[in-house]
């Protein structure tokens, strides 16, 4: 690893990047002035916003999932592969340290679900918590929005599917295990690595691998669903891990592990490529080329069959290391469907299927 003393601390991009919609553009013209780099590492900023619905339509085929909400837009965890980076730029901030320093908040997140759920035409199909930015990010254990959220999911009775990299979600077991005992919940923990030393620069404010693991635990010991996601796997980096992962994920309770491979869409490439350099510059050429060989020669690739699992022999090889993974470790295991049919509305009587 690189000892650049100019790498910003407890920050996983190293620049302020650019909004592709603003005119204007950080640069750096006078190395004595005030635009140097390590004046960029500010204090994290909280924003509120009122947006007026908080459940998204999920249209793309590969996720698995038809709708998801974002208590948090931004994100302080500061991972430096996160797609969900670029989408920063549509509130006018840019994707690099505006993404993990300026955080938009939803105070009123927990009203408009459940004004979403008094809908008529709501069917009760399963929420992700969250698709685009951490739910549990450390904002969360002062806000406590999230925790909100799942008290209207629990009241409601609505199928509910939460992935954090962060070991506060155990702080809510109490009102997860009750869900659970009908089947409407699992929890999906993202580990991406082992090594502290890797995981420090590049989810530089995350949990630990070890109380990621410990959250799998405790979350198991509860009786909760819960399931390993390693996203992304990052040839290179992180992906010789991938059986050691699912060791250690399997004795610690876990029933399942899923799996994606990094694509560096549209604001996350040169984000990416300059962290990369500083960081790991003498793995710079090889992890760049085995990303370029997954996505036919680009470094992202957009098409739904592709993008998430890659192509090419760098992506068979760990296709085959997931599977084989998954054969010896959770054999037997995997989570449950979520329950549909206990969906109430407040006043309600239990619905009965077929009537």
């Amino acid at each position: 690893m690189s000892n650049d003393k100019n790498i910003i601390k407890g920050r996983g991009t190293q620049n302020h990047s650019h909004n592709v919609f603003h005119q204007e553009n950080y640069v750096r013209e006078f190395e004595e002035g005030l635009d140097l780099e390590e004046e960029i590492a500010a204090s994290t900023q909280l924003i509120e916003v009122f947006p007026k619905s908080i459940v998204n339509r999920v249209d793309s085929p590969d996720l698995g999932l038809n709708y998801s909400m974002n208590p948090y837009q931004g994100c302080e965890h500061g991972c430096i592969y996160c797609y969900a980076r670029n989408s920063h730029m549509n509130w006018g901030y840019n994707p690099g340290i505006d993404f993990e320093s300026k955080l938009l908040y939803k105070p009123k997140a927990a009203q408009l679900l459940e004004k979403f759920f008094n809908k008529r035409s709501w069917d009760a199909s399963p929420i992700m918590l969250s698709g685009n930015t951490d739910c549990y990010q450390p904002i969360e254990r002062k806000l406590k929005i999230s925790r909100s959220i799942i008290e209207v999911f629990s009241r409601y009775k609505n199928p509910l599917g939460i992935i954090t990299k962060n070991y506060l979600v155990c702080r809510d077991i109490d009102l997860l295990s009750e869900m659970s005992k009908d089947d409407l919940v699992h929890v999906f923990i993202s580990i991406t690595s082992l090594n502290e030393e890797l995981r420090r620069v590049m989810e530089p404010r995350t949990s630990s691998s070890k109380m990621r693991l410990k959250a799998v635990e405790e979350l198991s010991k509860a009786n909760i669903p819960v399931g390993v996601m390693m996203a992304p796997i990052i040839p290179g980096l992180n992906s010789h891990e991938i059986p050691m992962i699912a060791k250690s994920a399997a004795n610690a309770g876990a029933r399942t592990m899923r799996h994606t491979v990094v694509r560096l869409n549209g604001s996350i490439a040169p984000l990416f490529k300059n962290w990369l350099e500083k960081h790991f510059p003498n793995h710079y050429q090889k992890v760049i080329h085995q990303i370029e060989s997954m996505h036919g020669g680009n470094l992202n690739d957009s098409d739904f069959s592709r993008r998430i699992k890659g192509d090419g022999r760098i992506s068979e090889m760990i296709k085959q290391m997931v599977k084989q993974s998954g054969s010896r470790y959770f054999k037997g295991k995997d989570i449950p469907q979520l329950n549909r049919e206990l969906f109430r509305r407040p006043g309600e009587s239990l619905r009965i299927p077929g009537f």
